[in-house]
């Protein structure tokens, strides 16, 4: 597991992705011109349309806090773009970085180069509230019945990590979710972002919470999000860093992380 920080809500700890002794100094900026994230419009809590018609999200919100602590709020953009057109838009220089979720792969490191990551989603476990589990998870779960997505990275993490569970494959998370409200499985295993939206919503009626740790397997889920740019740009890399590093340390990420997920996945 990843270590955590305090927020700025009583019980609430967010993984630490930074070092606090490194110090990260932030390139020289003054020859850019402006600086345009491109986003979608399509991957809500992160970036989507209000009821206003509005660019919002977390990634909106984090993008304006990087050009604040960047101090070139007057040469920062924010533009929404189908998925499909965000790499081509960034490759002609329409763009300068595109904060949107793109995986951080082998293939896409030869076509981009990525900030640190910023956010990371673990896995997780969710039981009713009634369902008395608790750690070793080893132990309470042997046995017992688990809902996960068939065929997904978080199948393969719970099959070996918890060979003596029950593994109840479902083809969606939607009738996963369903059948543990309705007490058809002991409790479900997967993205911990994706559950505690649902916990979070009226979907889940109260039913359910988080139970046990939350689990950080890279070579299973990844690396997390980060911001990319064209590929050998490195100095905007770097100030991306500088400046996620101090809105981290600031808590101004905590305070974004819980405006979009009051029901925290760690």
């Amino acid at each position: 597991m990843a270590g955590t920080q305090p927020s700025r809500s009583d019980g609430v700890r967010l993984p630490v992705l930074w070092d606090s002794g490194e110090r990260l100094v932030k390139p020289d900026l003054s020859g850019l011109t402006r600086l345009r994230f491109l986003t979608t419009t399509d991957f809500p809590p992160f970036n989507y349309l209000d009821g206003e018609g509005r660019l919002s999200g977390l990634h909106v919100d984090l993008a304006r806090a990087i050009c604040a602590e960047l101090t070139i709020v007057e040469r920062c953009q924010i533009q929404a773009l189908p998925w499909g057109e965000l790499e081509a838009a960034l490759a002609k220089g329409d763009g300068e970085a595109i904060i949107a979720g793109i995986a951080v792969t082998a293939g896409n490191r030869a076509k981009f180069t990525f900030s640190r990551p910023y956010l990371r989603f673990p896995a997780r476990f969710v039981a009713a509230k009634a369902n008395d589990i608790a750690e070793p998870l080893a132990k309470t779960l042997a046995g017992k019945r688990i809902g996960v997505v068939a065929g997904s990275a978080h199948e393969q993490l719970l099959r070996n990590y918890f060979a003596d569970v029950q593994a109840v494959g479902y083809e969606r998370q939607e009738p996963l979710l369903s059948d543990l409200k309705a007490g058809k499985i002991d409790a479900a295993f997967g993205d911990g972002m994706r559950f505690g939206l649902w916990l979070a919503g009226p979907d889940a009626a109260d039913c359910c919470r988080f139970v046990g740790a939350a689990y950080f397997a890279p070579e299973y889920l990844g690396t997390g999000l980060s911001i990319a740019v064209t590929p050998g740009n490195e100095n905007l890399a770097t100030a991306f860093d500088a400046a996620l590093q101090q809105i981290s340390a600031k808590g101004i990420f905590t305070d974004l992380y819980l405006r979009y997920f009051p029901v925290s996945f760690y």
